[in-house]
Parts: structure tokens; C-alpha cells; sequence
């Protein structure tokens, strides 16, 4: 079986407030991203597989630079990202060879470092099953829907939050992407969906983090040493 993980890195930092994208800020002595690139060599060391990186086209000689410098002994791909996340995922899959023979294709979020192992092999294993497959978690806070100054909450009971990475078949994958762009694509579940296929639900982790702010560095840097 050939597994094919697409890593998607295209943030600039904007929200962070840093002066670098925060997929290289450091994590425990380490660029994020690279955190994020290590953590799915280790759960597919076991089979085939192929690792592609996304990034703006302008931060691809400072991410081969952070390489050389940290040493990273993974064996990936980097290939120019895109206006947008689809744009990004879109490219990564027009630039691999024969992308119809993997097995499965996982899409996962760069700036998520903490995706455990266990995380990875359950989606991915899920999507072997299913066709395709995405972690949720419930949520802790209530909610509510505005709808310009009026709002109304929701049952959080049957809400979940969604995060990477997201598994599908290959060709489910290879087909949903044949579609063309519209902007309430959201993630690669939603361009699967409107493709006409159903998307199943696995146990997500409360630990894999989105970083998006520096709070959110902050967490992750802690969970890394808790851990340790």
C-alpha cells in the first residue's frame, strides 16, 4: 500500500502577530513544520509512502535553509502553494507521479505538529475502510449562529470541531479536485462532499493543535515537555 501525506504550510503569520510564518517558528528547538513533517514519517515509516510539503513559492528557499540548518533527515517533496488551501492541495496533487496508484492521500494542516501517531494511523485506516475520513472532537463552549444583529444558540450536542489530517481513497480524492474552485470549500471534506461521497467521523484528539496564535505556542510548548 502507498500512502501519499500532503502538508499544507501556506500561513504567513499575519493573525500570530510574528515576523516570520509561523510554520517555522520553533517548537521545542524545532521549526513547527518540522515537527508536523516528523510526525508523519513516524507513523508511515512502516509502508510505502510519500511526504509533500506546500509552501508560498517566496518561503521555499528559507524552509531548505531551516532544513540544512536542523539536519532534517525526512525525505519530502516542496512544491509551490496556492492563492488558497484548495489552490495548495490542487497543486500538490498535479505534481505527483501516478497519484491514482497510492492507496490513500492524507491532507493535514503544517502548523498541526501534535497529531499523534495513533491519530494518523486511525484516519488513515478509516479511509481505507470508508472511502474517506476526518478526526472531530466535541465542543466545550456554547455556540450561537448570527444572522446580521440577531442570534440564536445552537445545540453544541450535535456540533463538532474538525481538524487534520483528513484521509480519503485516492481517486475519491483525485476526482473531488477535478471540480472547480469555489470558495465554500472550507477543507478537502468539503470538496469531497460536494463531489457527491460521504465523509466519515473518527475520534479527534484535544491535543492536536491548530497553532494560530501565540497562546496557542504557548500550549503546544508545554504538551511537548509534559510529554517528554
Amino acid at each position: 500500500m502507498r500512502t501519499i501525506a500532503i502538508i499544507v504550510a501556506g500561513g504567513s503569520g499575519t493573525r500570530f502577530g510574528a515576523q516570520i510564518p509561523k510554520q517555522f517558528l520553533e517548537l521545542g528547538g524545532k521549526p513547527i513544520l518540522m515537527r508536523t513533517v516528523e510526525a508523519f514519517e513516524k507513523a508511515l515509516a512502516d509502508g510505502e509512502h510519500e511526504i509533500v510539503v506546500t509552501l508560498p513559492a517566496d518561503q521555499i528557499g528559507v524552509w531548505q535553509d531551516l532544513c540544512e540548518r536542523h539536519c532534517l533527515a525526512v525525505p519530502h517533496r516542496v512544491v509551490p502553494g496556492g492563492e488558497t488551501r484548495w489552490h495548495s492541495v490542487k497543486n500538490a496533487l498535479d505534481s505527483i507521479d501516478d497519484p491514482a496508484g497510492a492507496d490513500v492521500i492524507a491532507v493535514h494542516d503544517g502548523v498541526r505538529p501534535l497529531a499523534s501517531v495513533e491519530l494518523i494511523q486511525r484516519t488513515l485506516d478509516n479511509a481505507r475502510r470508508d472511502g474517506a475520513a476526518i478526526p472531530v472532537v466535541m465542543l466545550n463552549d456554547s455556540v450561537r449562529q448570527v444572522d446580521g444583529e440577531e442570534s440564536h444558540a445552537l445545540d453544541r450536542s450535535s456540533l463538532r470541531a474538525v481538524q487534520t489530517p483528513q484521509a480519503f481513497k485516492a481517486h475519491l480524492l483525485l476526482e473531488a479536485y477535478r471540480q472547480p474552485y469555489d470558495p465554500s470549500f472550507t477543507d478537502d471534506a468539503s470538496v469531497v462532499e460536494r463531489a457527491g461521497h460521504a465523509v466519515t467521523l473518527v475520534e479527534g484528539e484535544p491535543t492536536n493543535l491548530k497553532i494560530t496564535r501565540p497562546m496557542d505556542l504557548a500550549l503546544a510548548e508545554y504538551l511537548l515537555n509534559r510529554d517528554a
